[in-house]
Protein backbone atom coordinates (compact mmCIF):
# COMPACT_ATOMS: atom_id res chain seq x y z
CA UNK A 1 0.00 0.00 0.00
CA UNK A 2 0.81 3.72 -0.17
CA UNK A 3 2.93 3.49 -3.33
CA UNK A 4 0.60 3.52 -6.37
CA UNK A 5 -0.27 7.04 -7.61
CA UNK A 6 -3.87 8.18 -7.84
CA UNK A 7 -4.86 8.29 -11.52
CA UNK A 8 -6.09 11.85 -12.03
CA UNK A 9 -5.18 15.49 -11.39
CA UNK A 10 -7.49 18.34 -10.38
CA UNK A 11 -6.45 21.91 -9.68
CA UNK A 12 -8.34 23.88 -7.05
CA UNK A 13 -7.06 27.24 -5.89
CA UNK A 14 -3.28 27.06 -5.86
CA UNK A 15 -3.03 23.27 -5.36
CA UNK A 16 -2.81 20.60 -8.04
CA UNK A 17 -4.30 17.56 -6.31
CA UNK A 18 -3.50 13.98 -7.14
CA UNK A 19 -7.05 12.63 -7.03
CA UNK A 20 -9.27 9.61 -7.61
CA UNK A 21 -13.05 9.18 -7.85
CA UNK A 22 -14.65 5.76 -7.45
CA UNK A 23 -18.23 4.52 -7.35
CA UNK A 24 -21.62 6.15 -7.72
CA UNK A 25 -24.18 7.62 -5.37
CA UNK A 26 -24.07 10.13 -2.53
CA UNK A 27 -20.70 11.94 -2.49
CA UNK A 28 -18.19 10.99 0.19
CA UNK A 29 -14.88 12.80 0.62
CA UNK A 30 -12.22 10.61 2.23
CA UNK A 31 -9.21 12.29 3.88
CA UNK A 32 -6.37 9.83 4.30
CA UNK A 33 -4.11 9.04 7.24
CA UNK A 34 -0.50 9.69 8.17
CA UNK A 35 1.09 7.27 5.70
CA UNK A 36 -0.74 8.64 2.68
CA UNK A 37 -3.10 6.98 0.20
CA UNK A 38 -2.77 5.13 -3.06
CA UNK A 39 -4.97 3.79 -5.86
CA UNK A 40 -5.59 0.48 -4.06
CA UNK A 41 -6.79 1.91 -0.74
CA UNK A 42 -9.03 -0.84 0.70
CA UNK A 43 -11.44 1.40 2.62
CA UNK A 44 -12.02 3.57 -0.45
CA UNK A 45 -12.84 0.42 -2.43
CA UNK A 46 -15.44 -0.68 0.16
CA UNK A 47 -17.02 2.75 0.51
CA UNK A 48 -17.26 3.05 -3.29
CA UNK A 49 -19.77 0.18 -3.30
CA UNK A 50 -22.40 2.59 -1.95
CA UNK A 51 -20.98 6.07 -2.60
CA UNK A 52 -19.23 8.28 -5.08
CA UNK A 53 -15.93 8.48 -3.21
CA UNK A 54 -13.52 11.33 -3.83
CA UNK A 55 -10.03 10.92 -2.39
CA UNK A 56 -6.98 13.10 -2.91
CA UNK A 57 -3.47 13.16 -1.55
CA UNK A 58 -3.18 16.08 0.88
CA UNK A 59 -1.06 18.99 -0.39
CA UNK A 60 2.56 17.82 -0.21
CA UNK A 61 1.62 14.14 0.10
CA UNK A 62 1.89 11.68 -2.78
CA UNK A 63 2.07 13.67 -5.99
CA UNK A 64 -0.11 16.61 -4.88
CA UNK A 65 1.60 19.98 -5.07
CA UNK A 66 2.29 22.07 -1.97
CA UNK A 67 2.54 25.80 -2.66
CA UNK A 68 4.94 27.70 -0.41
CA UNK A 69 2.10 29.29 1.55
CA UNK A 70 0.63 25.91 2.56
CA UNK A 71 2.52 25.12 5.74
CA UNK A 72 -0.12 24.18 8.36
CA UNK A 73 -3.22 21.99 8.73
CA UNK A 74 -5.21 25.23 8.74
CA UNK A 75 -3.90 25.91 5.21
CA UNK A 76 -4.72 22.34 4.16
CA UNK A 77 -8.30 22.74 5.39
CA UNK A 78 -8.79 25.79 3.19
CA UNK A 79 -7.23 23.94 0.25
CA UNK A 80 -9.86 21.22 0.68
CA UNK A 81 -12.63 23.80 0.88
CA UNK A 82 -11.36 25.09 -2.49
CA UNK A 83 -11.45 21.52 -3.84
CA UNK A 84 -15.00 20.83 -2.63
CA UNK A 85 -16.24 24.10 -4.10
CA UNK A 86 -14.37 23.64 -7.39
CA UNK A 87 -15.89 20.15 -7.78
CA UNK A 88 -19.28 21.52 -6.65
CA UNK A 89 -19.75 18.70 -4.16
CA UNK A 90 -22.99 18.98 -2.15
CA UNK A 91 -24.50 16.95 0.70
CA UNK A 92 -21.10 15.34 1.31
CA UNK A 93 -20.28 12.72 3.91
CA UNK A 94 -16.85 13.74 5.19
CA UNK A 95 -14.64 10.88 6.41
CA UNK A 96 -11.16 11.46 7.80
CA UNK A 97 -8.62 9.12 9.40
CA UNK A 98 -5.62 9.99 11.59
CA UNK A 99 -4.24 13.30 10.31
CA UNK A 100 -7.11 13.24 7.80
CA UNK A 101 -9.49 13.18 10.77
CA UNK A 102 -7.77 16.30 12.10
CA UNK A 103 -8.25 17.98 8.73
CA UNK A 104 -11.89 16.86 8.63
CA UNK A 105 -12.52 18.37 12.07
CA UNK A 106 -10.92 21.64 10.93
CA UNK A 107 -13.22 21.64 7.89
CA UNK A 108 -16.29 20.92 10.00
CA UNK A 109 -15.70 23.75 12.50
CA UNK A 110 -15.66 26.20 9.61
CA UNK A 111 -19.37 25.59 9.14
CA UNK A 112 -19.65 24.70 5.45
CA UNK A 113 -23.18 23.54 4.63
CA UNK A 114 -21.73 21.25 1.97
CA UNK A 115 -20.96 18.60 4.63
CA UNK A 116 -23.97 16.63 5.85
CA UNK A 117 -22.28 14.00 8.03
CA UNK A 118 -18.86 13.57 9.61
CA UNK A 119 -16.97 10.37 10.40
CA UNK A 120 -13.66 10.66 12.25
CA UNK A 121 -11.46 7.55 12.40
CA UNK A 122 -8.81 7.77 15.16
CA UNK A 123 -8.26 11.50 14.52
CA UNK A 124 -5.46 13.51 16.05
CA UNK A 125 -5.50 17.29 16.31
CA UNK A 126 -6.51 18.23 19.86
CA UNK A 127 -4.47 18.70 23.03
CA UNK A 128 -5.85 16.89 26.05
CA UNK A 129 -4.47 16.62 29.57
CA UNK A 130 -1.97 18.85 31.36
CA UNK A 131 0.99 20.64 29.85
CA UNK A 132 3.29 17.79 30.90
CA UNK A 133 1.10 15.02 29.49
CA UNK A 134 1.59 13.70 25.95
CA UNK A 135 -1.66 12.01 24.87
CA UNK A 136 -0.42 11.68 21.26
CA UNK A 137 2.72 9.63 20.66
CA UNK A 138 5.73 11.35 19.13
CA UNK A 139 5.90 9.53 15.80
CA UNK A 140 8.63 11.69 14.31
CA UNK A 141 11.57 9.87 15.86
CA UNK A 142 10.49 6.53 14.43
CA UNK A 143 12.54 4.61 11.90
CA UNK A 144 10.90 2.82 8.99
CA UNK A 145 11.20 -0.38 11.02
CA UNK A 146 9.24 1.23 13.86
CA UNK A 147 6.31 2.41 11.75
CA UNK A 148 4.35 -0.86 11.45
CA UNK A 149 4.17 -1.41 15.20
CA UNK A 150 3.09 2.17 15.91
CA UNK A 151 0.47 2.67 13.24
CA UNK A 152 -1.14 -0.78 13.36
CA UNK A 153 -2.45 -3.07 16.09
CA UNK A 154 0.69 -5.21 16.00
CA UNK A 155 3.97 -5.04 14.13
CA UNK A 156 2.97 -8.19 12.23
CA UNK A 157 -0.30 -6.62 11.11
CA UNK A 158 1.58 -3.50 10.06
CA UNK A 159 4.12 -5.47 8.04
CA UNK A 160 1.27 -7.24 6.26
CA UNK A 161 -0.47 -3.94 5.45
CA UNK A 162 2.77 -2.24 4.39
CA UNK A 163 4.15 -5.16 2.41
CA UNK A 164 5.07 -3.01 -0.57
CA UNK A 165 7.17 -0.59 1.52
CA UNK A 166 10.32 -2.71 1.41
CA UNK A 167 13.35 -0.50 1.93
CA UNK A 168 15.81 0.02 0.32
CA UNK A 169 14.36 -1.87 -2.66
CA UNK A 170 11.48 0.47 -3.51
CA UNK A 171 11.31 1.86 -7.05
CA UNK A 172 12.39 5.50 -7.21
CA UNK A 173 8.86 6.87 -7.74
CA UNK A 174 7.55 4.98 -4.72
CA UNK A 175 10.51 6.08 -2.60
CA UNK A 176 9.89 9.71 -3.49
CA UNK A 177 6.21 9.30 -2.68
CA UNK A 178 6.94 7.83 0.74
CA UNK A 179 9.61 10.46 1.48
CA UNK A 180 7.21 13.29 0.58
CA UNK A 181 4.56 11.81 2.87
CA UNK A 182 6.90 11.69 5.86
CA UNK A 183 8.40 15.10 5.15
CA UNK A 184 4.99 16.78 4.82
CA UNK A 185 3.62 15.06 7.92
CA UNK A 186 6.58 16.54 9.82
CA UNK A 187 5.93 19.99 8.36
CA UNK A 188 2.29 20.00 9.44
CA UNK A 189 2.61 18.14 12.71
CA UNK A 190 6.10 18.53 14.20
CA UNK A 191 5.53 21.29 16.73
CA UNK A 192 3.25 21.06 18.53
CA UNK A 193 3.07 17.30 17.98
CA UNK A 194 0.03 16.55 15.84
CA UNK A 195 -2.40 19.05 17.32
CA UNK A 196 -3.77 22.56 17.03
CA UNK A 197 -3.86 24.19 20.51
CA UNK A 198 -7.12 25.96 19.62
CA UNK A 199 -9.06 23.11 18.01
CA UNK A 200 -10.47 21.59 21.21
CA UNK A 201 -12.20 24.86 22.12
CA UNK A 202 -13.73 25.03 18.62
CA UNK A 203 -15.16 21.53 18.30
CA UNK A 204 -18.50 22.76 19.67
CA UNK A 205 -18.96 24.52 16.32
CA UNK A 206 -19.41 21.20 14.51
CA UNK A 207 -23.05 21.01 13.45
CA UNK A 208 -23.01 17.89 11.26
CA UNK A 209 -24.01 14.57 12.87
CA UNK A 210 -20.72 12.97 13.85
CA UNK A 211 -19.42 9.43 14.39
CA UNK A 212 -16.01 8.90 16.01
CA UNK A 213 -14.51 5.43 15.43
CA UNK A 214 -11.56 4.30 17.55
CA UNK A 215 -9.38 1.21 17.39
CA UNK A 216 -8.79 -0.29 20.81
CA UNK A 217 -5.18 -1.05 19.81
CA UNK A 218 -4.35 2.52 18.74
CA UNK A 219 -0.76 3.11 19.87
CA UNK A 220 -0.67 6.75 18.67
CA UNK A 221 -3.59 7.97 20.80
CA UNK A 222 -5.55 5.68 23.11
CA UNK A 223 -9.25 5.07 23.57
CA UNK A 224 -9.55 7.59 26.42
CA UNK A 225 -8.24 10.29 24.08
CA UNK A 226 -10.90 9.27 21.56
CA UNK A 227 -13.69 9.39 24.13
CA UNK A 228 -12.73 12.90 25.19
CA UNK A 229 -12.44 13.99 21.56
CA UNK A 230 -15.96 12.74 20.82
CA UNK A 231 -17.36 14.28 24.02
CA UNK A 232 -16.27 17.73 22.83
CA UNK A 233 -18.42 17.44 19.66
CA UNK A 234 -22.15 18.07 20.26
CA UNK A 235 -24.19 14.89 19.83
CA UNK A 236 -21.26 12.81 18.57
CA UNK A 237 -21.49 9.03 18.69
CA UNK A 238 -18.41 7.07 19.80
CA UNK A 239 -17.70 3.48 18.73
CA UNK A 240 -14.71 1.27 19.50
CA UNK A 241 -13.36 -1.13 16.87
CA UNK A 242 -11.97 -4.26 18.56
CA UNK A 243 -8.45 -5.06 17.38
CA UNK A 244 -8.10 -1.84 15.39
CA UNK A 245 -4.83 0.08 15.33
CA UNK A 246 -4.35 3.76 14.54
CA UNK A 247 -4.67 2.91 10.84
CA UNK A 248 -6.97 -0.02 11.54
CA UNK A 249 -9.01 0.61 8.41
CA UNK A 250 -6.22 -1.12 6.49
CA UNK A 251 -6.41 -4.14 8.79
CA UNK A 252 -10.21 -4.50 8.71
CA UNK A 253 -11.65 -2.24 6.00
CA UNK A 254 -14.97 -4.10 5.92
CA UNK A 255 -15.75 -3.23 9.55
CA UNK A 256 -14.87 0.44 9.15
CA UNK A 257 -16.87 0.67 5.93
CA UNK A 258 -19.88 -1.10 7.49
CA UNK A 259 -20.02 1.27 10.44
CA UNK A 260 -19.51 4.33 8.24
CA UNK A 261 -22.24 3.28 5.82
CA UNK A 262 -24.68 2.44 8.63
CA UNK A 263 -24.12 5.85 10.22
CA UNK A 264 -24.52 7.58 6.89
CA UNK A 265 -27.92 5.98 6.32
CA UNK A 266 -29.16 6.56 9.89
CA UNK A 267 -30.66 9.67 11.47
CA UNK A 268 -28.83 12.20 13.59
CA UNK A 269 -26.78 10.72 16.44
CA UNK A 270 -28.17 11.46 19.94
Amino acid sequence: MFVKPLPDRFTAGAVEFEIMTKGEGKPLLFLHGALGVDADDPLVARLAKTNKVVVASHPGFGLSSRPDHVTTIDDVAYAYLDLVEAMDLQDVTLVGASIGGWIAAELAIRGSDRFSKLVLIDPVGVKLGSREERPIADVFGLTNDDLPGMYFSTKEAGLAAMHELKFPDLPEEASVRHARNRETLSLYGWAPTLYNPKLLSRLHRIKAPTLVLWGDKDHVAGVDYGKQYAAAIPGAKFDVIPGGGHLGYFENPDEYAKRTQAFQSAGRAR
